[in-house]
């Protein structure tokens, strides 16, 4: 695999650091700015606002610079947003800064998605693409748990800087590491970007997305009362639990890059069923700690599975956009963050029980299933796509060579 790929975890390694650290500084922040946790946790959606509004809207005007460009001056743009947020002198500063951290978010997936893919043979491609992604699953094993204790120890603006430095890194990792390349090439700007999008199978590929990571966002978002209440573990152990999360969506992650190479509808429906027994099986698996902790490492395991096949599926059925619709699918991904917590908060407001998230969260993996399989129907009458800008590999030299786009 090529040392590219490394840049581009770099980067990944340290977004997923900033977007996720922030629900373990939510104390701090509050008492330093004197406002409330709650108050405090709209920080959190005002990043995912920037990840959602950035996404499409910054991948469709930069579709015609070079690739390796718009992957810096995104990281420049995450620099920025982190030295803000640790500079910020009250809370409206510091909501607008995480704003703009959150904008470069999804258009960095996006990009780097098709840049990764571009660096190697067809029969590669999703792995690529779970290789870039390895820097977000480890960012929650390492990362976010010592850049929240640093927080903890030296303040929580520490913590921005230090991310902020991280990007430093991505921004030089991609300027030696990524070759160089001249444009998107056959890309007809922000009309012929949004005009590709136009296509049934995009936006069930993306309904796929929203219902499955949904289903997944459904149970983690109060898998800490789970675990306290159901399956008695104290507090302080929590921290290790949610590393066990990390530890298996890395595994899927990467397991699922290598599966869909070889059958990428194949590993989506077995990473969605897979989904769909762990959330069924929570309530009696928190019933002991031993089994709770295999079903914190399952749930991150069968959830990544299905992000590299998604994300390449998105990729291909809108091949003559293939940034933008990345990128709109990390859109879709925190979409599914803040509908999964919200389907889940439901069922613990009506009294159905602690445990009772991740019922929810079935059944919306259920719902996952059943759009993957209307976009297979659909695939199944549908022409064989024409092989577009994004489908080329970027060799030394910086000149793109074409690739046959594979369904």
């Amino acid at each position: 695999m090529p040392l590219a790929l490394l840049a581009l975890a770099v980067g990944a390694f340290g977004i997923g650091t900033t977007e996720f650290v922030m629900m373990g500084l939510l104390p701090n922040v509050a008492d330093d700015l004197h406002i409330s946790i709650p108050t405090a946790g709209h920080l959190v959606s005002a990043y995912a606002l920037g990840v959602v509004i950035g996404a499409p809207l910054l991948a469709a005007v930069t579709a015609r610079m070079p690739r390796r460009r718009v992957l810096i001056g995104l990281m420049v743009l995450f620099v920025a947003g982190n030295a803000l947020s640790a500079a910020a002198p009250d809370y409206h500063w510091l909501m607008a800064a995480r704003f703009l951290s959150g904008l470069p978010h999804g258009a960095f997936f996006g990009v780097g998605a098709v840049v990764a893919t571009g660096l190697v043979a067809p029969e590669r491609k999703a792995r690529s693409v779970s290789l870039m992604f390895l820097g977000l699953t480890v960012a929650n094993i390492v990362g976010v748990p010592v850049a929240t204790a640093m927080g903890q120890q030296l303040g929580w603006r520490a913590t921005f800087l230090a991310v902020s430095a991280i990007g430093i890194a991505a921004i030089a990792a991609l300027a030696l590491l990524v070759p160089a390349d001249h444009g998107h090439g056959e890309s007809g700007g922000l009309r012929g970007e949004l005009r590709a999008l136009r296509s049934v199978p995009v936006w069930l590929a993306l309904g796929t997305t929203v219902a499955g990571f949904g289903a997944l966002f459904s149970a983690y978002s109060y898998v800490t009362p789970m675990l306290t209440d159901a399956a008695g573990y104290a507090e302080s152990s929590v921290t290790l639990l949610l590393a066990l999360f990390g530890v298996g969506a890395t595994a899927g992650n990467l397991l699922g890059g290598r599966l869909a190479d070889h059958s990428l509808r194949g590993t989506l429906f077995g990473g969605l069923t897979a989904l769909v027994v762990v959330l069924a099986l929570f309530p009696v698996l928190m019933g002991t700690a031993w089994s709770a902790a295999l079903a914190v490492t399952l749930l991150g395991m069968a959830a990544f599975t299905t992000g590299s096949p998604l994300q390449l599926m998105v990729m291909e059925k809108a091949s003559a956009a293939p940034s933008l619709a990345s990128s709109a699918n990390q859109a879709a991904f925190n979409l599914a963050n803040a509908g999964g917590a919200w389907v889940g908060g439901l069922a613990l407001a009506a009294g159905f029980g602690v445990t009772s998230p991740a019922v929810t969260g079935a059944a919306l993996a259920v719902l996952g299933l059943g759009v993957a399989g209307v976009a297979y129907l659909v695939d199944l009458r549908s022409p064989a796509p024409v092989p577009a800008a994004g489908n080329e590999r970027l060799v030394a030299s910086g000149e793109p060579v074409r690739e046959a786009s594979r369904r």
